[in-house]
């Protein structure tokens, strides 16, 4: 076979099944589009590194830590969370805030959000909680109904509805939001003492966001607003830089916190 022409019977005859050259160009087309992840299926990302600028080594014995000064190269992903490919950028919803770390060690990565908190602590809940963010299936549209049927349901939302009902709901763009971990996480240091402890990733930018009539013109307007700010940001030299700053708790104080430290709907004092 050829890439031009199929095999057939003749000028004018039946395909035959044995063109392996189409076979191979049919069955690579079919599976060229890889489907989008269910949640942050539209980003963007970076590659940078990341410097120790203080010792935390009697927090914790990871090489990534063991010297200021160090630098280790890092890859992040930025990213809308309930929308898919081809949606907006400026719409009203959390941030993702993905950091791989290429450490000596072996890749470490710490995932996240723009919003120390979540809608919900209990993990079974997140399939009908992300399905209630996308499109009713019988009409394929979205449902406000679904939406606030979970969030009014589900009380320990109201954190989080709060955050991102508030100003830094709609990020301008990627490069002027902070970062969380969000998650309680446990660190040992080299004499096998733990702690737990929270990340959170401060933008060197200031924060800024925008307001709901700016979002809604650039939804039309310039629906990849964050991907071509970051990139453009980036072309121009402007290097885009955030302090990541670690929270701590002893193992006591995790026993005796008048709040669950691994709640993840609440934050710490």
């Amino acid at each position: 076979g050829v890439k031009t022409g199929i095999q057939t019977v003749g000028k004018n005859g039946p395909v035959l099944l044995q063109d392996v050259h189409f076979l191979d160009e049919i069955s690579a087309f079919d599976r060229e589009r890889i489907p989008e992840r269910v949640v942050h299926a539209k980003g963007a990302g970076a590659f940078g590194y990341f410097e120790v600028t203080h010792d935390i080594t009697k927090y914790c014995a990871a090489k990534v830590f063991e010297t200021v000064g160090k630098r280790t190269p890092i890859g992040v992903r930025f990213s809308t969370v309930g929308g898919e490919s081809g949606s907006a950028d400026t719409v009203r919803d959390p941030r993702g805030f993905a950091v791989k770390f290429y450490t000596d060690d072996g890749i470490w990565d710490l995932v996240g959000n723009n919003t120390p908190i979540f809608f919900i602590r209990d993990a079974t809940l997140f399939p009908s909680f992300i399905h209630s963010q996308k499109r009713n299936p019988a009409t394929h549209l979205k449902d406000p109904d679904m939406f606030w049927d979970f969030l009014t349901l589900r009380p320990e939302t109201m954190h989080q509805v709060l955050y991102l009902f508030g100003d830094r709901g709609i990020p301008d763009g990627y490069r002027f939001m902070n970062g969380y971990g969000s998650h309680t996480y446990k660190i040992v240091n080299s004499q096998g003492v733990a702690h737990w402890v929270k990340f959170h990733y401060k933008t060197n930018q200031g924060i800024k966001n925008l307001p709901v009539d700016k979002a809604n013109e650039l939804a039309s307007s310039d629906p990849d607003y964050s991907i071509r700010d970051l990139y453009n940001a980036i072309a121009r030299g402007e290097f885009p830089s955030y302090t990541l700053y670690i929270q701590v708790m002893t193992m006591a104080q995790g026993e005796t916190s008048k709040i669950n430290p691994f709640d993840m709907t609440k934050i710490w004092p």
